[in-house]
């Protein structure tokens, strides 16, 4: 039987496709004999107000803990300062990365896969099976 172990998780995302994330996070909830915690930013805190430094300060406290980082590998992955900020802080971390196809498509960002472990596609097998496999 497989492990019950909660796995600390940061899931990296863009806000204007959140809708990759809830369904990564639903797939998660749904999942069997799984069990894990999000330590990734929710869509609905107010970070407006921080600067840039204090939201830099938010996410490595929100990286340092995890045992495992999730980046979901859409192309958009490629032009977002703050994900190449998080990737960045997790690889110096030497925190594991599992980059994940976005839903229905082949291609993944080269800021994922030139970082990732292991670059999976969107199934709920394959990417439990990594974070058990990665995780730290």
């Amino acid at each position: 039987m497989p492990s019950l172990s909660t796995y600390r998780l940061f899931i990296s995302h863009a806000w204007e496709y959140h809708d990759d994330y809830n369904r990564l996070v639903r797939l998660l909830d749904e999942a069997s004999f799984f069990n894990y915690a999000n330590y990734s930013v929710p869509k609905d805190d107010e970070f407006g107000q921080m600067t840039k430094a204090e939201l830099k300060e938010e996410l490595r406290q929100q990286i340092r803990p995890v045992n495992c980082f999730l980046a979901l590998g859409g192309v958009y992955m490629s032009y977002s300062d703050w994900i190449q900020f998080e990737l960045d802080f997790a690889a110096s971390l030497e925190k594991p990365i599992i980059g994940i196809k976005p839903w229905g498509n082949t291609n993944v960002s080269t800021a994922v896969s030139s970082v990732a472990k292991e670059v999976v596609g969107w199934n709920t097998n394959s990417i439990i099976e990594a974070i058990r496999k990665y995780s730290i």
